[in-house]
């Protein structure tokens, strides 16, 4: 293990997971009306639309995919599913998922490169992260050939622990040894997304998931302020006359 390998695997991703947590936090306190992610559907609607669905369902799948995957420990499914099955069905799955991904995302990095008026009130940071996350699923898919040929699912146990080792606390590095190069190129451009999610349009994610909190809030109670208007609220939430 030579010591940029052992910065990468070892020391990067604390150094990405801690600006991710910090950098997100300080520019929600001191930046929230730059909290958004810029739509431009008011210049191009069609495209937009089959671009963002067909990427964010495909993009949720691979998220999530991903983490149930790499962080479930391999005692827990050990008893239902051999790790080799279990990296063929990760290899069906996300090859599915990978290429809707890649075709929305295709869809929205064309439009925003070759249409003029969207090209014109775009952000380089709008472009270089779709360029980041297009060259990065591009490499996700270049693994599926090479998680083919490890039908044994030994490359998926590797990865599998040296994720759960980061979060644990016990990073290795050299549980990464022999792995094919795309595999760790895929890795190091994944972390650096999380290093830079907090100064791009990326911020956003964390209201999506703050939106679910939206379904069990309590009604807003409206009371209008014209003279001689009922109150739009129910009645047992109404004020009582004294």
């Amino acid at each position: 293990m030579n010591t940029l390998h052992n910065f990468l695997f070892n020391v990067f991703p604390y150094i990405c997971l801690a600006v991710f947590f910090m950098g997100s936090l300080a520019r929600f306190d001191r930046d929230q009306y730059t909290w958004k992610s810029d739509s431009s559907q008011l210049l191009r609607k069609r495209q937009l639309r089959w671009g963002s669905n067909l990427f964010h369902i495909g993009i949720l799948f691979l998220f999530f995919g991903h983490t149930v995957g790499l962080l479930t420990p391999h005692f827990v499914y050990e008893p239902f599913i051999t790790a080799g099955q279990k990296q063929m069905v990760a290899v069906v799955a996300g090859g599915i998922a990978g290429v809707i991904c890649f075709i929305g995302l295709t869809l929205l990095l064309h439009r925003r490169i070759f249409d003029d008026r969207i090209r014109l009130t775009s952000h380089r940071t709008d472009l270089g992260i779709l360029v980041i996350l297009w060259v990065q699923l591009v490499l996700g898919l270049v693994t599926l050939p090479f998680s083919y040929g490890h039908s044994d699912g030994q490359a998926m146990l590797q990865l599998s622990a040296w994720a759960q080792g980061i979060v644990t606390l016990r990073p290795d590095a050299s549980l990464l040894a022999g792995l094919d190069w795309v595999y760790l190129v895929h890795l190091v451009l994944g972390m650096t997304i999380f290093l830079l999610f907090p100064f791009s349009r990326l911020v956003h994610v964390w209201s999506g998931f703050g939106t679910l909190a939206y379904v069990f809030r309590p009604y807003q109670v409206v009371r209008s302020r014209k003279l001689g208007l009922k109150s739009s609220a129910p009645a047992e939430q109404r004020p009582v006359s004294h």
